[in-house]
């Protein structure tokens, strides 16, 4: 990841329009941040989530729906421009997801997938802006750990709620009324559902 603001000016969005179409660009609290598209393992297990929630609760399949759930939305928060792997917001918030190029409503649910270019900057600045704009539960997916870390959100900060890893099924909040298959982030090798 890369910080390509100038020293000059707080960036702004006509910086992140600027941006070559192979790269993610982010503004957080006036930086422009640049990361490189998601490599196979960390697209994998952003695949796989989305898989796995679509049916039961973004459409109701199997699950009790009441979820809009996207992959990689542009929010814009404030003055803040992020780009998280998944986000979902509850439909009494968001009946409807609107035909829109970026989202100023704060989802409910973020996803950060791990990866060596952007694990710093989603651990530490981007996590302090989902809480300050009132996303109530963090997931950090961690694909070389093979872990699915859960926080939700406190009056004094994140709380860790849980932590799942490796194989198997699991209920993972806020998505426990169904169970999850933790095995199918891990390996893009094997089919869905088995261990590597």
């Amino acid at each position: 990841m890369s910080s390509a603001s100038t020293k000059s000016r707080p960036a702004i969005y006509e910086d992140i329009l600027r941006l070559p179409e192979n790269v993610i660009g982010e503004i957080v609290d006036g930086e422009l941040i640049v990361s490189p598209r998601p490599a196979s393992r960390h697209a994998m297990a952003s695949s796989a989530i989305g898989g796995e929630l679509a049916g039961p609760f973004h459409r109701g399949r199997g699950g009790p729906g009441g979820w809009v759930i996207l992959f990689e939305p542009e929010l814009h928060l404030d003055a803040q421009v992020l780009v998280p792997d998944l986000a979902g917001w509850r439909r009494e918030r968001m009946a409807t997801c609107p035909d829109v190029a970026y989202f100023s409503l704060a989802p409910d649910w973020v996803c950060e997938v791990l990866s060596p270019a952007t694990a710093l900057i989603d651990r530490t600045r981007k996590q302090h802006i989902y809480r300050e704009h009132g996303v109530s539960w963090l997931w950090f997916v961690d694909p070389s750990a093979r872990t699915v870390e859960v926080l939700s959100r406190g009056e004094r900060g994140w709380m860790v709620t849980d932590t799942f890893g490796g194989e198997g099924e699991a209920l993972i909040p806020p998505f426990d009324a169904v169970a999850f298959d933790i095995g199918a982030l891990w390996d893009i090798n094997s089919p869905a559902g088995q261990a590597p």
